[in-house]
């Protein structure tokens, strides 16, 4: 059983481990498309998260106007304290053209969105709705060590199924490639981004001043992008990781739109932004040829690892999207992030109230019912 430590503060489970937490002063983020509609995993994560308790679970919702009515209608069946926020309505795009904070729309814009309103709680708590292993103590583990005085903490665990590893872009392209950063530069930020055993994971916690001071990626790279984030805002010593064990996800095409390649470019700007911010003068052509071995290495240690425990490996397969996710490697370019809401002229209560407005005129316009939950009223 492992019990080690990292550069930042590692809590393990070693064994149904379920801390006392804040969770009625904590809100819960947990950003939704409208193809998650009534899906079984979203079903079970709120299913959870009524046994949870938290002041608020906010729901960024990504999706057409015509499907809001009927989603909205679904999460109000769930006995949690429930605001929809509608990111695509016609009076949140004003606000934020007003706020000069147009630019391409995702994940990560929502999540951002999310983050002013969720902000009004003490904690905020962040994560996917696609796990179907997802557990209630999840949010509690995730929330204590902000009650120890850590102002960031992250969730990690295994990504085995069917007989398989998965975790792919984070074991072929972000390990290798923090790897080959820490061959040539010897900085704390490498150290740190290099510390967290699932650096990809969706899940994470952080005090209301973190949220409020973090600067966004607009759609892939978030939660990269939030760990160069954090390092900057908190830095190692005042954050954590914290074992949630074994998640089950939906699975992605290596190629594609939203594949892993596509996601990689994302993943690679946002980890190289992150460097780049800590001060790191990167040789790119070098840091290529640096991570094409280390990820040679990688892939020969995760087929041992496979074999070992009897699990299906294709080392070939995996080499093949190594030389794929290369090509994400490269300057940066130019930083469209979000700024942090404490940069911002953006007031989250009006975003909440324009959200909802957007929410009830879509529901009037297609003759649907209002859904019950406070749907962003401040």
């Amino acid at each position: 059983m492992d019990y080690t430590q990292e550069r930042v503060a590692t809590l393990h489970d070693y064994g149904g481990a379920d801390p006392d937490a804040p969770t009625g002063r904590a809100a819960v983020v947990v950003p939704m498309t409208d193809r998650e509609y009534a899906a079984l995993a979203p079903e079970r994560v709120f299913s959870e998260l009524e046994r949870v308790d938290p002041a608020e679970v906010v729901v960024p919702l990504r999706a057409p106007a015509e499907r809001v009515p009927e989603f909205r209608d679904w999460l109000a069946d769930f006995d949690v304290p429930l605001t929809v926020l509608w990111c695509d309505g016609p009076r949140v795009e004003a606000l934020l053209d007003d706020a000069g904070l147009t630019g391409d729309r995702g994940k990560g814009r929502d999540v951002w969105l999310a983050l002013g309103v969720a902000a009004r709680n003490d904690y905020v708590v962040v994560h996917d709705a696609d796990t179907t292993t997802y557990e209630d103590r999840d949010v509690r583990k995730l929330l204590f060590p902000l009650s120890q005085d850590f102002e960031f903490s992250k969730g990690y665990y295994a990504r085995v199924e069917s007989d398989r590893l998965y975790g792919r872009l984070f074991r072929l392209f972000y390990e290798p490639l923090v790897d080959a950063l820490a061959a040539e530069h010897d900085h704390p930020v490498v150290d740190f981004l290099g510390a967290f055993r699932y650096a990809l994971a969706g899940e994470c916690a952080m005090t209301s001043d973190l949220a409020r001071g973090l600067r966004v990626q607009r759609r892939w790279g978030l939660e990269v992008g939030t760990l160069g984030e954090a390092f900057r805002l908190a830095g190692a010593d005042d954050a954590a990781q914290v074992d949630l064990g074994r998640y089950e996800h939906d699975h992605r095409a290596v190629s594609g739109p939203t594949g892993l390649s596509e996601m990689s470019e994302g993943v690679g700007a946002a980890l190289l932004r992150a460097v780049e911010d800590a001060g790191v003068d990167v040789d790119y052509d070098a840091l290529t040829e640096r991570y094409l071995a280390a990820a040679d290495r990688f892939v020969r240690a995760y087929g041992a690892d496979a074999a070992f425990n009897g699990l299906d490996y294709d080392a070939e397969s995996e080499r093949e999207q190594t030389r794929t996710y290369a090509d994400a490697i490269g300057d940066p370019g130019e930083d469209t992030r979000l700024p942090a809401w404490t940069d911002t002229s953006l007031d989250a209560d009006d975003v909440a109230v324009a959200a909802a407005a957007d929410a009830e005129e879509a529901a009037a316009r297609a003759g649907g019912s209002s859904a019950s939950a406070s749907d962003g009223e401040p």
